[in-house]
Formats: structure tokens, C-alpha cells, sequence
């Protein structure tokens, strides 16, 4: 990839463009809404994304990423892979997702736009997750699993084979999920119960 703009200027952007320089970006430039942030890790930053400019959004939250994904569109989205993800050439990667180091996407897996596979997470085969998804450092999806749109797996957590995770909800960090989950729940503990419904 020859340029890439990085929407957020903050602790995971460093992770975004750590994975970027080492997947062979030639030129970085960060985006950031604090007017008063010109610099960040020697990177330019600006306050207005370039129309039509390839981009990956840099935010944990997953509501934010959906947010300025919507403003800025679709279109102009690229993925982030670190040369040390192992990613199955027969899964899909949606539009503006990264994949962290040690991360594991086996086969025929489908990810959606904008999702976070963060540091030796792990997603196994035939599992399907939605957009704006965040699985969190060391979370492991077993075979044949669905996660829903904006759902936040925490770190560490394991989701048990052929099982539904429901839109928006959030797995606790350790947590190990062994039935379906409906949407808007937030799950904690082992095995993983439900604590609050939105």
C-alpha cells in the first residue's frame, strides 16, 4: 500500500501503524479531531480526512469506529494485516479491519468492515463476525461461530464452538461463553452469565 490515513491519533493507532510500516506502507499520515495535535509519533496529523483517501479507523470504541465509518463512508476503506497475523487464504476480510500481531484466522472465516482482531486472538474455522466487531487480545472464537454487529469480546475470553453471539453485546475479559447470547447483553465469568440487557 502506498499511503494510508489513520483516523485516530492515540494509543491504538500506534498499534495501527505498527502493523502498517511492517506490512510495507510507504507514507502514513494520521487523522485526529483535537485541533491542537499536529505531530504524533513523527506522523503529520491533520483534522479532516481527504476525500477518497485510503483509511482505517484507529478507535477501540466500536460505536465511534461505526460512527465515522458512516460519516466518511465505505468506499475508501482499506485492512491493516501484521506480516505475523496468520490469516487463511480462504477467509474473507471486510473493508477497514485490522488484523494485530499473532492473530490466528483460519479457514473460510467472514469478517466484516471495520473490526479489530486484536493480539493473539484467535478465530477459527467457519466462524462468521459482523461489522464493527472488537475481539480483544487473546479471546478465542471456536469453529462455527457467530458474532453479531458491535459486539466487544474481552481479553482472553473464549466463545465455545457453533454458537450465536446477538448484536452490541459484551463478553468480560476471562469470560467462557457456552450458550447463545442475545443482543444488547453483557456476559461475565466462567461459565459466562448475563448481568444486563440494554
Amino acid at each position: 500500500m502506498d499511503d494510508l490515513y489513520i483516523y485516530g491519533a492515540s494509543g491504538h493507532g500506534k498499534v495501527v501503524l505498527d502493523a502498517a510500516f511492517k506490512s510495507g506502507t510507504n507514507s502514513i499520515t494520521f487523522i485526529d479531531d483535537d485541533k491542537n495535535l499536529n505531530n504524533f509519533k513523527e506522523f503529520r496529523v491533520l483534522h479532516k480526512l481527504p476525500k477518497g483517501s485510503p483509511y482505517i479507523i484507529a478507535i477501540g470504541n466500536n460505536k465511534i469506529r461505526e460512527k465515522i465509518q458512516k460519516h466518511h463512508g465505505s468506499e475508501s476503506l482499506v485492512s491493516v494485516r501484521h506480516p505475523n497475523a496468520a490469516i487463511s487464504s480462504s477467509s474473507v476480510i471486510g473493508d477497514g479491519t485490522l488484523i494485530c500481531v499473532n492473530a490466528i484466522v483460519n479457514p473460510d472465516v467472514v469478517i466484516g468492515l471495520s473490526c479489530i482482531i486484536n493480539s493473539a486472538a484467535v478465530v477459527e474455522h467457519d466462524c462468521n463476525i459482523g461489522d464493527v466487531v472488537h475481539i480483544s487480545p487473546n479471546a478465542t472464537i471456536c469453529g462455527n461461530v457467530k458474532i453479531g454487529k458491535g459486539t466487544h469480546i474481552g481479553a482472553a475470553a473464549v466463545i465455545l464452538p457453533n454458537l450465536t453471539i446477538g448484536k452490541w453485546v459484551t463478553v468480560g475479559a476471562g469470560s467462557v461463553v457456552i450458550r447463545d447470547i442475545p443482543d444488547g447483553a453483557t456476559v461475565v465469568g466462567n461459565p459466562a452469565k448475563i448481568i444486563k440487557i440494554k
